[in-house]
């Protein structure tokens, strides 16, 4: 027996199987990776937007290992080490006041609820349509696709979806007791989908008139993936309370909100046992002084890749690439894959190309050769 097929025969008989795979991953390195059988892949996946720096990056690495030596956990009931730093940092970078950290960004969509509602008094929330913030009961609450929220309703929280772009929808959905408007500045799992600015700029708008919140998932778009900070900062629009995670940390578990002068969480009112540990508040550290130093690059990176796809009229902003592929998508995957590239089969038939910040340009032109070769192939 192969070492995946160990891999899968453990997984069958003791895991839940909440997921579609076949594959053991067992080493990364920058933006490759490597399978139990040693074969080597350039990851555009980069554990869905989340490997920011690259796969072990040595200063992530260091700043991990040299934590952990020190102290691993520490209870928020104390000062936790570097998690002052790390707030200040992700204040700087988000322009908000304040921030509370979360393990994931599930979580952190559930504390921007919690403290709409706290903060407003008001219950409901208007989200839109193939918009995704996670999959706890108070994120899916707000997530659109059907398939993977009406089985767990009734969820508690009150969401009108309106459709993504759609500004008279929007102002016909937002009532006096609307708490917030939750919305991707670039719709990630749906496929890359970016709206015109003029969008969140009306989402702005419409909330300053009713006194709704205005919620910027950056989960996904966040931390410099654009080519920005944030992809919302591609526009003027600031928003009220704004949710981090995936490339926060470069893989570490971690996820934070942040929120404008006026939002912040009383005493007793939210709380987390792990959220913003030590090792998880060095990893963010070490990851935002590796990206400080690419984030210049990002975009002409981005560039790279969308003249390179232009054939296929690539959505891209940044390094976050989408095509539109249809029912073909998961055989163009396979075939990808087979030639040493991982990508990603989103939501309504689009391929998501979402690599490593730090990707290479000779990387670049690899992955075009092969997703281009396949995509002549497959899309005849």
């Amino acid at each position: 027996m192969d070492k995946t097929s160990q891999y899968k025969a453990l997984d069958e008989r003791y895991f839940m199987p909440a997921f579609t795979r076949d594959m053991a991953l067992v080493k990364g390195a920058g933006s490759k990776v490597w399978d139990a059988e040693g074969n080597e892949y350039i990851d555009c996946v980069a554990g869905i937007a989340v490997c920011s720096t690259g796969h072990c990056h040595p200063q992530v690495v260091k700043a991990i290992c040299d934590q952990a030596h020190e102290l691993i956990h520490c209870s928020n009931l104390y000062y936790v080490p570097h998690q002052g730093d790390l707030a200040k940092k992700l204040v700087e970078i988000t322009g908000m006041q304040k921030v509370f950290f979360s393990n994931s960004g599930a979580e952190a969509t559930d504390g921007a609820l919690k403290l709409a509602r706290v903060r407003t008094g008001k219950k409901k929330f208007v989200a839109f349509t193939h918009g995704f913030h996670g999959r706890t009961i108070g994120s899916l609450a707000v997530t659109h696709k059907p398939a993977i929220r009406e089985p767990f309703e009734p969820l508690g929280v009150k969401c009108t979806f309106v459709g993504y772009g759609d500004l008279d929808g929007l102002k016909k959905a937002v009532d006096a007791d609307t708490a917030g408007v939750i919305v991707e500045p670039i719709q990630g799992e749906a496929g890359v989908i970016i709206p015109p600015d003029n969008f969140l700029t009306g989402i702005r708008e419409i909330c300053d008139k009713t006194g709704s919140l205005m919620i910027a998932d950056e989960v996904q778009t966040g931390m410099g993936r654009t080519g920005k900070w944030l992809a919302i900062q591609h526009t003027t629009v600031q928003p009220d309370i704004i949710m981090l995670a995936k490339g926060i940390a470069s893989g570490f578990p971690m996820g934070a909100l942040a929120a404008r002068e006026g939002l912040e969480f009383k005493k007793g009112e939210h709380g987390s046992t792990f959220a913003g540990g030590p090792l998880a508040c060095s990893a963010a550290l070490a990851t935002i002084g590796v990206i400080e130093k690419i984030l210049p690059d990002i975009s002409g990176k981005g560039e790279r890749f969308r003249q390179g796809l232009e054939k296929y009229h690539p959505r891209v902003r940044g390094l976050m690439m989408g095509v539109t592929t249809g029912d073909k998508c998961p055989e163009i995957q396979k075939k990808c894959a087979e030639q040493g590239i991982l990508v990603n089969c989103a939501a309504d038939g689009n391929l998501r190309l979402v690599p490593p910040l730090v990707i290479t340009d000779e990387e670049i032109d690899r992955v075009v050769r092969v997703v281009n070769g396949t995509l002549g192939q497959v899309m005849l």
